[in-house]
């Protein structure tokens, strides 16, 4: 393995971890500010990695998938932030709204590196800039889009619970086979292809409000 794809691996690493920190961040914040104190009281909210980070998901699987396949590929997840709906003001919507903060947070985060680096590139070019601007784009439209699968313990789940209507114990029965069934989604079945393309649709978006704005 060359230094370069040592060094692409682990920059690769660190704007997961980071990502991931602002996507927890995100549910704990709104979270609070609907009501719920339980992740403030834990100390989730907050943009210090530390307290999101789960050992595995966030550093060994990740790495581990990233150093094999010469950094094209991972699997990672980081620590969920504790919510409890029942201090919501109203439990329904508040549920969707915390769930979908964090994907909204890396939509948000790859909407923002394309304008900071388009407006950077217009004066310095985008030649040696736009590859890490990709890499930090690319991650975030991963996340974004992958989370918003409806299947548990992903952040979509919560949205198609609320709209079938699905009671909390058929939604916990539901989440001890999410794992499974998302698995089977992406191997088995044109399911990983089709988020693929989604993903490569998102970030092509911001890519190309980058290079618009470089001009």
């Amino acid at each position: 393995m060359s230094d370069i794809n040592i060094v692409y691996v682990l920059e690769t690493l660190l704007i997961l971890m980071a990502s991931a920190s602002v996507h927890e961040w995100a549910h704990a914040w709104t979270a609070e500010k609907l009501g719920d104190p339980t992740a403030r009281s834990m100390g989730r909210v907050t943009l210090n990695p530390i307290p999101h980070i789960d050992p595995i998901g966030t550093i060994i699987l990740p790495l581990f998938f990233l150093l094999f396949s010469g950094g094209s590929a991972f699997f990672a997840w980081a620590k969920p932030v504790p919510v409890n709906p029942r201090n919501f003001r109203k439990p329904v919507r508040d549920d969707i709204l915390v769930s979908m903060a964090g994907p909204a947070s890396n939509l948000a985060i790859a909407l923002l590196v394309a304008v900071v680096f388009g407006i950077v590139g217009r004066f310095t070019g985008l030649e040696t800039i736009a590859p890490l601007a990709g890499q930090i784009i690319l991650i975030n439209a991963l996340l974004m889009v992958f989370n918003l699968i409806p299947i548990p313990p992903l952040d979509g789940s919560h949205v198609l619970r609320h709209l079938i209507g699905m009671s909390e114990m058929a939604f916990i029965r539901f989440s001890q086979y999410g794992f499974f069934i998302l698995i089977g989604l992406l191997l088995l079945t044109p399911f990983g292809e089709l988020l693929w393309r989604g993903i490569l649709f998102v970030g092509s978006l911001a890519l190309g409000l980058m290079y618009g704005i470089a001009g």
